[in-house]
């Protein structure tokens, strides 16, 4: 497995980290995770195991693009994805800029979820992107239908700029700035990042 790129404790709920996706040896879990109905926003409710495998072999061979597993308290819970939205299609549909991240995450499926977990890990992912000093702004683009997803965002700092088309779904695409995550975060559980 691959080494631990990021790591921050968040009070009342431990250790959260991100090491990058091995696409062969994490491609069963990262299936059962993806074709949960919970993740159906994802859009890969029906990829067999050599899909997802496919997949993320894919955005490892990517330049720009990175498959991250993330591990909570050491055990893997959730998922991210940061890559140059120049070099996907949410890049047709706006102005892209420099210093511009784009940005999915899931929280894996879980019949016994820890009050405040999802918002920690969007605080992480977060966290993670904007430790790099080329970061100025965080892009993503959830369905237009995904709530849960919408009320996270605005949590962290994420502002709707447009209603867009893209692949599958109509998209906000809403964007964070240092300038708006910093605040928008301020009384969000405490974090001391490690690396």
């Amino acid at each position: 497995m691959s080494a631990t790129i990021f790591a921050t404790r968040v009070d009342g709920l431990g250790e959260f980290a991100f090491r990058h996706v091995d696409p062969d040896a994490d491609a069963e879990l990262l299936h059962r995770w993806l074709t949960h109905p919970k993740s159906a926003f994802w859009l890969m409710g029906d990829a067999a195991l050599d899909d997802v495998r496919r997949e993320f072999r894919a955005i490892a061979d990517t330049p720009g693009h990175d498959a991250l597993l993330g591990l909570h308290n050491g055990e893997p819970a959730f998922l991210a994805e940061r890559y140059d939205p120049a070099a996907e299609p949410v890049g047709g549909v706006y102005e892209v800029m420099p210093g511009d991240v784009g940005m999915h995450f899931l929280v894996a499926p879980t019949g016994t979820p820890l009050r405040g977990f999802t918002r920690a890990v969007i605080t992480t992912v977060m966290e993670l992107l904007f430790a790099d000093p080329a970061t100025r702004r965080v892009v993503v683009e959830p369905d237009v239908r995904n709530k849960a997803v919408h009320a996270l965002n605005a949590a962290v700092g994420f502002h709707v700029a447009a209603t867009v088309p893209l692949p599958g779904k109509e998209a906000y695409l809403s964007i964070c700035t240092r300038e708006s995550y910093t605040p928008a975060t301020a009384t969000a559980p405490a974090t001391t990042r490690s690396e």
